[in-house]
């Protein structure tokens, strides 16, 4: 074969090859676009579009309060790493407490992450996932008040936050119960002599405490309750996967850590 032609037919099969391997990453850069996709389509029911849109509501410190514009605190954080174990992204929208149960219901969030307590009411319009952390209700009030035990309270005014334990507690127990959509609110009517207590957890109880010098404490006689995030009755699938998460999340530490650095 003439040199020339031995030439010629040599850069035909260069360019042949090269060909070849540009189809190849092309098809390799499809087939991992085409994964992704699947992986996120094999996502179920709320998490299908890659998204995971969380109501709270940011004044229950250390569970959810505003760090400048940021919204902080245990359960921002432990639905960030259950959204990066699962390869979504999430979103968390501030709204009053009373509120949350609603728009899980109407599709405006996906779950709630506010220090919930898991009960029968809530039970009717939503479901939880499993329990992540614990607490208790206490009475937050003033140092100077003479009140010493629940009896004293009784024709007392109680304030709570609308929507919580502590407003279906105060409902059943007292005659006179003055509900907050904040519980910021409740503090500042109950430094200003506008009620005599505040029914409360205790976890956030003791954040107000350390602000606030003229406040403290008094422990009750009500039984502890479990904290977990709300869903839509209908997420079973869903469901399931977050709590795969936070059982992962338990038993490697990674909850207790986020507890304690908040605590």
């Amino acid at each position: 074969m003439p040199k020339r032609k031995e030439f010629i037919m040599k850069k035909l099969l260069i360019g042949v090859l090269l060909a070849g391997l540009m189809t190849g990453c092309g098809a390799n850069e499809n087939t991992k676009d085409a994964k992704e996709a699947a992986n996120t389509d094999k996502l179920p029911g709320i998490l299908a579009d890659g998204k995971l849109t969380v109501a709270t509501s940011a004044d229950f410190a250390p569970y959810e309060f505003y760090d400048g514009e940021n919204i902080v605190g245990i359960d921002p954080e432990i639905v960030k790493a259950i959204g990066e174990k699962l390869k979504v992204e999430v979103e968390i929208n501030d709204m009053d407490f009373n509120n949350i149960i609603a728009s899980i219901g109407s599709g405006r969030a996906d779950i709630g992450a506010a220090g919930m307590t898991v009960n029968p009411k809530r039970l009717e319009n939503v479901d939880f996932t499993d329990t992540y952390a614990s607490s208790t209700q206490i009475f937050l009030i003033k140092k100077d008040s003479g009140i010493k035990s629940k009896d004293d309270l009784m024709d007392k005014t109680i304030g709570c936050q609308l929507g919580t334990v502590g407003n279906d507690l105060a409902d059943e127990e007292f005659e006179k119960v003055s509900a907050f959509a904040k519980y910021s609110d409740a503090v500042l009517a109950l430094q200003n002599g506008k009620i005599d207590a505040i029914l409360m957890d205790q976890t956030s109880a003791e954040k107000f405490v350390q602000a606030n010098d003229d406040l403290e404490i008094m422990e009750s006689d009500y039984e502890s309750e479990d904290y977990a995030f709300a869903i839509g009755k209908e997420e079973d699938e869903a469901k399931e996967l977050i709590n795969k998460a936070i059982k992962e999340f338990q038993d490697d530490g990674t909850i207790e850590k986020i507890v304690k650095k908040y605590k």
